[in-house]
């Protein structure tokens, strides 16, 4: 039994510190922590909003991990299952949230190589809808 209980003790201060961390936009994009669906992955602002938004429910499951794991030393099997249950609730309905807001955020437009500012000459709003390469090009 103690071995259980300390199941949702280590993996709620797992979840609790990339809570914190997506929380105060200390979490990099990246393929293993924090909220990782393919609206979140497609660019750094978007995984940043993503797991702000998510951070709170995250650190409030990871919470309810550690309470739930500590519980459970001393009360019992059915404490751990319940906090387990509730850390993954909670977690995945934070996901849900910091996933919506991804969405949520337009595309960003892509910076245009300096080859293609100010000439006027309508190849630019070419170069965004075909994502061509046109760096060497003089604007002229």
């Amino acid at each position: 039994m103690p071995l259980l209980a300390l199941v949702p003790l280590v993996v709620g201060l797992v979840v609790a510190a990339v809570g914190v961390l997506g929380w105060l936009e200390r979490l990099p994009r990246n393929r293993f922590a924090g909220v990782r669906t393919p609206a979140t992955l497609r660019g750094d602002r978007a995984f940043r909003l993503a797991n702000k938004v998510a951070g709170p429910p995250l650190t409030a499951a990871g919470l309810v991990g550690v309470v739930s794991g500590a519980m459970g030393l001393a009360a019992g099997t059915v404490v751990v299952l319940v906090g387990l249950v509730g850390m993954v609730a909670i977690a995945v309905a934070g996901g849900v949230l910091g996933h919506r807001s991804a969405q949520a955020l337009p595309d960003e437009k892509p910076e245009l190589p300096e080859g293609c500012k100010g000439c006027a000459c309508g190849g630019c709003e070419l170069v965004r809808s075909v994502g061509a390469d046109v760096s060497g090009v003089r604007g002229e």
